[in-house]
Formats: structure tokens, C-alpha cells, sequence
């Protein structure tokens, strides 16, 4: 360090510059004194990124902040090792049926996976072709299909997106554009461009944009979406901030601005696995016709007789088309999956062995209050019936058990009852069944707002070394009060006896009487009863 350098540092750093005279025979000193002042200050904006400030004196300079740590979810991309059994095996704990539809997506979800891993083991492998197996769900609502995505995305630990075709458009000017998509996958993965990458895109309703329109007028949600989201199923660079996204335009200026870099300004979609699914009505229907048409011995007349999802097993490439999809894009969605509807012992099986089935979400409601909530196996039964009644698959669960538990919520934490019993006849006649169950509550309640009004006395005479006798008349006019009040027993107390334990204190020390009787009269106008009392207690010494 020079002699000019060192006063310029101390200048700048302390605002004056040291009074008495040095000169080249003591630098030494100088520089012992700036050394100590610049240890302590932190100048680090003044230095260039990643610069490290020199050390002339020997000592060890503080080490460089450390690279942070591998993503633990990417680690577990690089290692993934999972069998298609062993992804099978998982959603069986979540999900009911759908067999066949789980050992497909277990094996593309597998193939795909281990291809992402040795690509990032040798990048060499990047450049050669390979055709990802996406995805193609076809079944009626409420069957699984999202489900079985999120469950598989939360095992593997990837990013997750789930949206519906219906809200895009081509361009983006009537609806969103479908790059939204790959940002919204980012944003799900905290910002992080590199686990984003791998993440799973899951566009529901694909459906409803099959563009069946034949009178040559332009489609913004049909075809164009399609051919926008060609590009993304199969490869392109993504811009992560859109023209509308101004915030996100913003914090990449200040980024600049900071000295961190632009970063990265797109991301790549050649390893992010898309699926696509939807209901398909209509379709089953198609192939229905197209395989009675047929004229090989009888197959006609029994295909009439198989059901919907047999005929979406049928599924080819031109029903497809025909349906109005365009080649192209059935062809990037080499995988498809027919999901089963649900019959009612399949509801049945969801409630009492799928893992976070919405049964015991509602256990978990009452559990709040400190309810617990039980159902009978009969109850259990007649729930799956009546849910699948509703068409809706697992959805019609929640249906029938929010019209059964509806008013039993609303009632019963206010009551004393700490256990809800369901038997069949509660699902047939919930109301009926409330009633029922208030009846027997408001005598619990009355029993215990009684044993709470006596201990309230007991422990008032403790405190102050009285007796109080509680008498019947009593004690059910102030459960009739409490019950209107709709308080605790002890804050109602508290309230309507403010003045209680001072007026007893004074009868005491005026007359020497230690036990009081609480009539029903004066538990109905205490004020008015205390005050004759003490007025009496003074008599005697007048």
C-alpha cells in the first residue's frame, strides 16, 4: 500500500485526514492504522464482483463465500433410480383402479427419467434424437387423472404445473399464451431455472380445443394453440419474462443494475415431460362407430354392448384426428392412457384406504373442535352410493359429504358433544339425525353447565372462607341464562355475580355468617338481593 493510497483511504473512510506530520521513514504506522480502519469497514461496492481486496501483511484474508449447495431435488434427478414397480407401488397408496393406466405412466415416467440422468451425466447424449414420452390421459372427470400426475411429480420431486387449455389462445390476446406455461414452471420451482427444466407440465381440458371448425374461419383457441404448443412438447428456448410480464422486466434491470448479471433470460424445454388429458366426450361414441362398421363377424353388435372406456382403449391416431387434432400434434404424444370411471365400491375404496382421502379431511375439521368423527362401515357405503350418483367420479365424495356434515358443523361446536357417530340413517336424513343429537346435547349441556355453575361457588367460598348453597331454582335459572348467553359457565358467573364475593364479605364481617343461600330469587336480581342483605347484616348495631 502506498503512502498516497493510505491517505486517500483515510480521507474517504474517516473524513479527515490524521493531523500530525508522517513522513517516508514511519509508513509502517500509517499503514498499521488503515489497515485496522479498513478491516473494519465494509467497502465491498466498491470492488469489482468476485474481486478479493490484497493483503500485504501476511495475514489470511476471510475465505470466499462458499458455492451454495446442490439442489437437494435436482441431486435427487441426477440420482433417480426408481423402478417402474416401485412408482406403481406409490400411487397405489393415493389412488383406487386405474391399473393399467398406472403401469403405463410408471414406465414412461421411468424411460423418461433415466434419459434426463445419463444426459446429465454425459451432455453428449443431448445432441442425439429421442422422442419423449409424453403423455395422453383420456376418461371421465374425477377418476384420477390429475391426481396421479401430482403424486408422481411429488415422488420423483420435480416442479409441477398444472392449467387448462380452455384459457389459452394463440397469441395470447384473448387468453394467455401457452409459454406461460414453461414461466409458471419456474416459478414453481422457486426460480430455478436448472430443476425447472425437468419439471412436469400437466394441461388439462386438451379437449376443448380440438378445433372442429370447418367453415375456414381463423380459430384463436383451437388450432393455433395446438401449433404453439407443438414447439414446446417437442424443443425451444423460452423467454422468461414476457412482453406483458413488466415486473419481471423490472427486477431483471435491477439484477443489472446490482452488478449480478443478466442470468438467465430463457430456458429450454427438451427435458420438461408434458401431459395433456381431458374427458373426450364424444370420442368413445366415434369409435364406437367406426369399429361397427367393421364386417368382421359380430364384432358390431358387441360393441355396442362394451363400455365407454373399451372403446377409448380403441383410440387410434385418425379418431384422433377426426376428433380435431392435428397430426402433429397427436404425433407428440406418443403415450396414451385410458383411465376407468369409477364404480361405487371403487368410492368406497378411496374412503377407507386411500391415504388423504377427503373423509379425513373432514375428520380433521371437526377435530378443531375437538369432535371426533366416526363413521360406520354401512354410512361409509352409503356414501360411495350417493356420490356415484352425482357423475363426477372421487369429486361426488366431497358432494354428498359436505350435504351430511353441513349443518353438523355449523352446530355442533357450540354444544358439549366431543364425538359424531354417522350411521347410514344420519346419510339418509342428516337433519333428522342433528336434531336427535342437539336433544341429547342440550341435556349434556345442561348436566355440565350445572356441575360448573357449583364449582364456580366452591371456589369463591374457598377463597374467601364462605359456604354458598347453590339451590335448584337456582342453578336452572342460571343454566337457562348461560344457554341464551351462549358464554362459559365461569365468564357468566364472573358477570352476573361481580359483586357478590364483596357484598358476602361485608354480611360476614357484619353478622359473623359464613354459609349463604343462593335462592332462584336472588339468582334472578343479585344486585337487588345483595344490597337488602347488607342493609339487613347492618340492623342489629343500629
Amino acid at each position: 500500500m502506498t503512502k498516497v493510497a493510505a491517505y486517500a483511504a483515510a480521507f474517504f473512510f474517516k473524513g479527515e485526514i490524521m493531523s500530525e506530520p508522517h513522513n517516508d521513514e514511519t509508513p509502517s504506522s500509517l499503514e498499521e492504522q488503515l489497515k485496522g480502519m479498513l478491516k473494519n469497514a465494509n467497502f465491498s461496492f466498491m470492488m469489482p464482483s468476485g474481486a478479493k481486496p490484497a493483503s500485504e501483511t501476511g495475514e489470511q484474508e476471510p475465505p470466499l463465500e462458499e458455492e451454495p449447495e446442490e439442489n437437494a431435488r435436482l441431486k435427487s434427478i441426477r440420482e433417480f433410480d426408481l423402478k417402474p414397480r416401485d412408482i406403481k407401488t406409490y400411487l397405489d397408496r393415493f389412488v383406487v383402479r386405474q391399473d393399467e393406466a398406472k403401469k403405463v405412466l410408471s414406465v414412461a415416467i421411468c424411460d423418461h427419467y433415466n434419459h434426463v440422468r445419463r444426459c446429465i451425466e454425459n451432455p453428449d447424449l443431448e445432441q442425439k434424437e429421442y422422442a419423449k414420452h409424453n403423455i395422453v390421459l383420456l376418461g371421465p372427470t374425477g377418476v384420477g387423472k390429475t391426481y396421479l400426475m401430482r403424486c408422481i411429480a411429488r415422488l420423483i420431486g420435480v416442479p409441477f404445473v398444472k392449467a387448462d387449455a380452455t384459457k389459452f389462445s394463440e397469441t395470447g390476446y384473448v387468453g394467455h399464451d401457452v409459454e406461460d406455461l414453461v414461466r409458471d414452471l419456474v416459478k414453481a420451482a422457486d426460480e430455478d431455472v436448472d430443476l425447472a427444466r425437468y419439471g412436469i407440465i400437466y394441461l388439462d381440458e386438451i379437449d376443448k380445443i380440438a378445433s372442429q371448425n370447418a367453415s375456414g374461419s381463423k380459430d384463436v383457441s383451437g388450432r393455433g394453440v395446438q401449433i404453439n404448443l407443438l414447439k414446446l412438447m417437442e424443443e425451444t428456448d423460452v423467454s422468461l419474462f414476457s412482453q406483458t410480464d413488466l415486473i419481471g422486466q423490472m427486477q431483471a434491470i435491477m439484477q443489472m443494475q446490482h452488478g449480478k448479471g443478466p442470468g438467465d433470460r430463457t430456458i429450454n424445454t427438451r427435458h420438461m415431460l408434458f401431459i395433456v388429458s381431458g374427458a373426450f366426450d364424444g370420442l368413445s361414441e366415434q369409435v364406437r362407430r367406426r369399429v361397427a362398421a367393421s364386417p368382421i363377424g359380430f364384432a358390431g353388435a358387441e360393441a355396442r354392448e362394451q363400455a365407454d372406456a373399451e372403446f377409448l382403449r380403441m383410440t387410434e391416431t385418425r379418431d384422433l384426428i377426426d376428433f380435431g387434432f392435428e397430426p402433429e400434434f397427436v404425433g407428440r404424444l406418443p403415450v396414451r392412457v385410458v383411465c376407468d370411471a369409477l364404480a361405487a365400491k371403487d368410492l368406497e375404496s378411496i374412503l377407507l384406504r386411500a391415504e388423504g382421502n377427503v373423509m379425513e379431511q373432514y375428520r380433521d375439521d371437526l377435530d378443531g373442535y375437538g369432535i371426533q368423527l366416526r363413521f360406520t362401515r354401512d354410512a361409509v357405503a352409503a356414501v360411495a352410493e350417493k356420490a356415484c350418483q352425482e357423475k363426477t367420479g372421487a369429486r361426488g365424495l366431497m358432494t354428498v359429504l359436505e350435504q351430511v356434515l353441513r349443518d353438523f358443523k355449523f352446530e355442533l361446536p357450540s354444544t358439549p358433544v366431543r364425538a359424531l357417530d354417522i350411521s347410514r340413517d344420519a346419510i339418509e336424513d342428516p337433519k333428522q339425525a342433528l336434531v336427535k343429537l342437539l336433544a341429547v346435547a342440550e341435556t349434556c349441556l345442561e348436566d355440565e353447565l350445572r356441575t360448573q355453575f357449583l364449582a364456580c361457588a366452591a371456589q369463591l367460598g374457598e377463597e374467601h372462607g364462605l359456604k354458598l348453597q347453590l339451590t335448584e331454582p337456582a342453578i336452572k335459572h342460571l343454566v337457562s341464562l348461560c344457554e341464551q348467553d351462549g358464554c362459559a359457565a365461569s365468564e357468566f358467573w364472573n358477570r352476573h355475580f361481580k359483586d357478590l364475593a364483596y357484598g358476602l364479605k361485608l354480611i360476614a364481617r357484619n353478622s359473623g355468617q359464613s354459609t349463604f343461600r343462593i335462592t332462584g330469587k336472588f339468582a334472578e336480581n343479585p344486585e337487588v338481593e345483595l344490597s337488602q342483605r347488607i342493609a339487613k347484616s347492618f340492623g342489629p348495631k343500629r
